[in-house]
């Protein structure tokens, strides 16, 4: 037996504590097999921890269920009202959106002409407002004004022009509405048009105008114009209250108009343009015997002429 061989022979007596002390001497006489018994003696001391199978299966169990997918069961009432609270937000966004009136609006010196859904033809004169349902149009052409508007409507359903003093209603037609401060007036150029006030309907035809003032009727009687004058920059009055003439010049240009020992009430037939408002004081001044000045901001005061 070779020397490795016998070395080898010894080793595994040892490792199976099967070695005599004469034979342990000689292997631990090799150098480079006595490191291999030192760390065999030196790894004899260590334990392996305790095992406990039962409470490691109780754990892997316990993991197992936590990842396991949970099953909830759906309360079929809750699923009913969650899909009705959809389709109520739907509604009422539906509701809005149909039910949504578009507004227009003129600011002072400035008239604006448009075409309603129908293709009605509207002229709205300065410091007015129009307000309707473009959605619900064809199922209802009605509209609501404060101020003064000229209307050229297309022939169909009935149209109506709500106002704070009064409902004018027609069928198609041409004809104008001014409604401010109480005062309503109605001049009917073509066709045939329904005026509602106070309880109180009077049908005006073609070719005939009526005053309305504080719900009491000032003036029912025939008009020679085919158009109102202010579509042609131009305001006129007939038999009117100084106060009204005074607000359609503030409407008609960018002033304020002061007064002094002036009678308000007093009446006033004529006109003025909207183009040049030296010439529109003067019309109105000079048959009522009037003065005016211009400051340098462009307020206007009007007083009565010295004698």
């Amino acid at each position: 037996m070779t020397k490795i061989m016998k070395k080898d022979y010894l080793l595994s007596k040892w490792l199976n504590n099967d070695i005599t002390n004469e034979e342990l001497k000689q292997l631990k006489a090799s150098p480079e097999y006595a490191s291999y018994i030192k760390i065999a003696e030196a790894t004899s001391q260590l334990q392996t921890p305790k095992f406990d199978k039962e409470k490691n299966f109780d754990a892997i169990n316990s993991k197992k269920k936590q990842l396991q997918t949970k099953v909830v069961k759906l309360n079929p009432i809750k699923t009913i009202l969650k899909i009705a609270a959809v389709f109520a937000v739907l509604f009422a966004g539906y509701f809005y959106t149909t039910t949504l009136d578009t507004t227009i609006n003129t600011q002072i010196a400035q008239n604006q002409t448009f075409l309603l859904p129908d293709d009605s033809e509207v002229v709205l004169n300065a410091n007015s407002s129009i307000i309707y349902n473009k959605n619900n149009w064809k199922n209802k052409r009605e509209l609501t004004l404060n101020g003064e508007a000229y209307f050229k409507v297309s022939k169909g359903q009935k149209f109506s022009i709500k106002t704070n003093d009064g409902v004018v209603s027609v069928l198609g037609t041409q004809f104008n509405v001014f409604s401010r401060d109480h005062q309503f007036f109605v001049n009917c150029y073509e066709g045939l048009v329904s005026v509602v006030f106070n309880d109180t309907l009077i049908k005006l035809p073609a070719g005939n105008y009526l005053k309305i003032d504080s719900g009491n009727i000032i003036a029912h009687q025939t008009a020679s114009v085919t158009s109102p004058s202010w579509i042609n920059n131009e305001s006129s009055f007939d038999n009117v209250r100084l106060s009204s003439v005074i607000k359609e010049l503030e409407i008609q240009f960018p002033i304020k108009v002061t007064t002094k020992k002036i009678n308000l009430n007093q009446r006033f037939t004529g006109s003025f343009s909207h183009k040049d408002l030296n010439l529109a004081l003067t019309l109105i001044c000079e048959p009522l015997n009037l003065s005016f000045s211009i400051d340098k901001k462009g307020d206007v005061t009007l007083y009565a002429k010295e004698n």
